[in-house]
């Protein structure tokens, strides 16, 4: 595929909060602890350290996860986080069925085009790219579905609690079963797990196993253990809520506005079929829901023997990847940046390590029949990023043989308005007012005359303005953004090279917005080698 790139700016999708981290603003220093540039790299790796017997604790976890999988890379690579050399590069992303939307692909590709980056440039160190399971999620119908070739497949299931533990049930099978296009990997990843997060390892190790990719489910109570001093301070201080909440003030001093929201407790209770949030009233700690009390004493107890009960928030979860990994950076996506900024106060309170924040890469693909539609309309890029009756209207303006802004004649009435004022001063000051009330008059008529001429010119070009919004109906179905939307197969299955193109495209440094132009002459080129 070829490549172009836009200034996000440009593109209207992104918050000024965003925009201003990606252009190193001063005015959003203050919320982050360095800038991602590889200078920046290269002095953090050669100072960072972190725990041995975290590493230790969590290679062993690690072990566990992988038990029968092969993968020569990724097991190299969690022997290698036992070395203190090595560090970490980290996505996180909820388990959507079948992947869900295409950025999920964008995230893991970016995570591991920075890691090869670091790698290269810092030889003397190692980095394993990590996708973060949100196996702990309970929001069931975020994830539940995914968008093919214009059709939303979902999966109903009346189960709950944590969405990885969700088992894969007959209900999920059947719809497997009927979806003729899903390539093997998926439907052997599902009907061969018993849970949803045994099954997102297996097609996401299948994707990028060769890529070193190492994923972890933080759901264990070892590495909780690890987190037991932080799970204590927040449900018993309340640190990070007043912690959050001046930083969110400070955020809105700037002119920013803020995207999440702390609690006085920043964790849920957890077990099978539950998560519910706690909460604290009059010395005695409760799930939201009422089933569960427990006394000070008691939660402490639960704490310490039973650290696996306790699920993280918002607010909580970076703090735990922080914790238990030797993490170097974090790739997310706009809101997921920026909601960071958020949280650094509580990083320090707590001595944690605040790591770079990287916005993964964006990217619009464009087929051959959209790029034939954008040449024979004239389209430049930017322009598809703009509404559809903008686009429309300029379309039209620009291609009408007469002028439909009657720039003429307005000028004409101005002139004649005018000189009706002058006199009108000479025979009676207040007269004045009356002219100019007249051409404002004038002036609303001339605006529905302008615009009965352009809906007159749109009837004329009909088959354009179509095209327009075909184009649109592709990069935007349903007024979303293509990778936010559309599931990645829609290009992998004509293309099976799809995700090493990305590779190939793909620059974690670079956060310009990625316009990539399917290739006619390859296409052709691989057609005729398969013949």
């Amino acid at each position: 595929m070829l490549k172009s790139t836009l200034d996000p700016a440009c593109t209207g999708l992104f918050s000024s909060l965003f925009l201003d981290y990606i252009q190193n603003k001063d005015s959003v220093k203050q919320f982050y602890k360095e800038f991602p540039d590889l200078g920046n790299f290269k002095q953090a790796i050669e100072s960072k350290t972190f725990d041995q017997k975290k590493r230790n604790t969590l290679v062993d976890v690690l072990n566990q996860q992988y038990g029968g999988f092969d993968g020569a890379k990724v097991k190299a690579n969690i022997q290698k986080l036992n070395e203190s050399n090595t560090f970490t590069v980290t996505t996180g992303h909820q388990l959507n069925l079948m992947t869900g939307p295409s950025y999920f692909i964008y995230k893991i590709v970016s995570t591991i085009a920075l890691a090869e980056k670091l790698q290269n440039e810092n030889p003397g160190y190692q980095f394993v790219p990590v996708y973060w399971m949100a196996s702990e999620d309970h929001d069931f119908e975020e994830i539940n579905h995914f968008y093919f070739d214009g059709k939303n497949y979902q999966w109903d299931t009346d189960q709950t609690g944590a969405v990885g533990d969700f088992v894969i049930d007959d209900s999920l099978k059947k719809l497997i079963g009927e979806l003729q296009f899903l390539p093997d990997f998926f439907k052997t990843a599902y009907t061969e797990s018993k849970t949803l997060k045994e099954a997102v390892r297996k097609y996401v190790h299948h994707l990028f196993a060769d890529k070193g990719l190492v994923i972890i489910d933080a759901n264990e109570k070892a590495l909780k253990e690890l987190f037991t001093p932080v799970i204590k301070d927040d449900l018993f201080a309340s640190t990070a809520n007043n912690l959050v909440n001046d930083c969110n003030c400070a955020l809105e001093d700037a002119g920013y506005a803020t995207q999440i929201f702390p609690r006085e407790i920043n964790f849920f209770y957890m077990e099978n079929g539950r998560r519910e949030r706690l909460i604290c009233e009059e010395g005695v700690f409760k799930t939201y829901d009422g089933e569960n009390e427990w006394t000070e004493e008691e939660m402490v107890t639960l704490i310490a023997e039973k650290p696996e009960k306790f699920s993280p928030n918002v607010v909580m979860r970076p703090l735990y990847q922080e914790v238990i990994l030797p993490n170097l950076a974090y790739l997310g996506g706009p809101a997921e940046v920026a909601y960071w900024f958020q949280l650094k106060s509580v990083f320090d309170h707590y001595s944690i390590d605040y790591p770079f924040l990287l916005p993964r890469n964006f990217a619009m693909v464009l087929s051959l029949p959209v790029q034939r539609k954008m040449d024979k309309l004239g389209l430049v890029e930017k322009e598809l990023f703009l509404p559809i009756d903008n686009l429309r209207i300029s379309y039209v303006k620009e291609h009408a043989e007469q002028d439909l802004d009657l720039k003429d004649e307005r000028s004409q009435i101005a002139d004649l308005f005018k000189s009706l004022e002058e006199k009108s001063v000479t025979m009676d000051a207040t007269l004045a007012y009356a002219v100019k009330a007249a051409y404002k008059r004038n002036e609303k008529i001339l605006d529905q005359v302008a615009t009965k001429f352009r809906k007159a010119e749109e009837r004329k070009n009909t088959i354009a303005i179509q095209q327009l919004s075909d184009i649109k109906k592709m990069l935007f179905p349903q007024g979303t953004l293509q990778e936010r939307k559309i599931n990645f197969l829609e290009f992998y299955l004509g293309n099976p090279d799809f995700i090493q193109s990305l590779f190939n495209t793909f620059d974690p440094l670079d956060f310009n917005f990625i316009l990539l132009k399917e290739n006619g002459s390859e296409r052709i080129a691989k057609e005729a080698s398969q013949k």
